[in-house]
């Protein structure tokens, strides 16, 4: 699956922003003239919409795409309750199996040039008893961008992510700095230090965006070389 332009997309926590760059992303995926698509393998809280299952972040990115997939390619396991996938799982009695996310992932790879596959939460979030995302991002044996949500503390969540990483055999691609705290204290030292620390290209500064449209932060990105 390397050989291709899609890519792991994780974070270092949860509400910092990755739906948000994903969807910025696939807009400057596609002001490069890329056709480009996201997916959202795994998503927990949903609300049904013309008798259909729809979470609010998988319905972003699919408004962010080239084209349309459908949410059975796009999202593949939606869990009606918005908590921890694993136990919104277990309540639904529903098994997630990694085949079935990487087949829908291997019928968008083929329809689009680009694929951003976001994760749910940080790096390791639960998905049963043994299996992780973690997990799921070795199985898809892609390279990773991280986002970094900025905001105190964000140093050493981005460090341990990136060690995370590491110890995976996973390859960073890339990362970005999301403002995700507009009034974060000393915001160009942080930035500095994390850049001095990563071991990968700073792909952008998003923005504060108080609009919430990615469309005005992907001139902000670049896509990994």
């Amino acid at each position: 699956m390397t050989d291709r332009r899609a890519w792991f997309l994780t974070g270092t926590d949860t509400e910092i922003g990755k739906t948000f760059v994903t969807c910025a992303l696939l807009h400057a995926a596609r002001a490069a003239g890329h056709s480009a698509v996201g997916m959202k393998p795994i998503a927990a809280g949903a609300e049904l919409v013309d008798g259909e299952r729809v979470n609010e972040d998988a319905a972003r990115i699919r408004a962010a795409g080239s084209f349309d997939p459908g949410l059975r390619l796009l999202n593949p396991y939606c869990l009606a309750s918005p908590i921890a996938p694993h136990i919104a799982a277990a309540e639904e009695r529903i098994r997630i199996e990694p085949a079935r996310i990487l087949r829908a992932f291997e019928e968008l790879a083929v329809r689009a040039d680009v694929v951003i596959v976001e994760g749910v939460g940080g790096f390791r979030v639960p998905l049963d008893e043994r299996y992780d995302t973690a997990d799921l991002a070795v199985d898809f044996a892609l390279p990773v961008i991280l986002v970094v949500g900025m905001r105190l503390g964000c140093i050493n969540h981005a460090l341990l992510t990136v060690e995370a990483l590491a110890a995976r055999g996973l390859r960073l691609a890339g990362w970005i700095a999301n403002r995700v705290d507009p009034a974060m204290l000393r915001f160009d030292e942080n930035l500095a230090a994390l850049q001095a620390r990563i071991p990968a290209a700073l792909l952008g500064v998003v923005p504060h965006v108080p609009d919430g449209n990615p469309a005005s932060a992907a001139a902000a990105l670049r896509l990994p070389d």
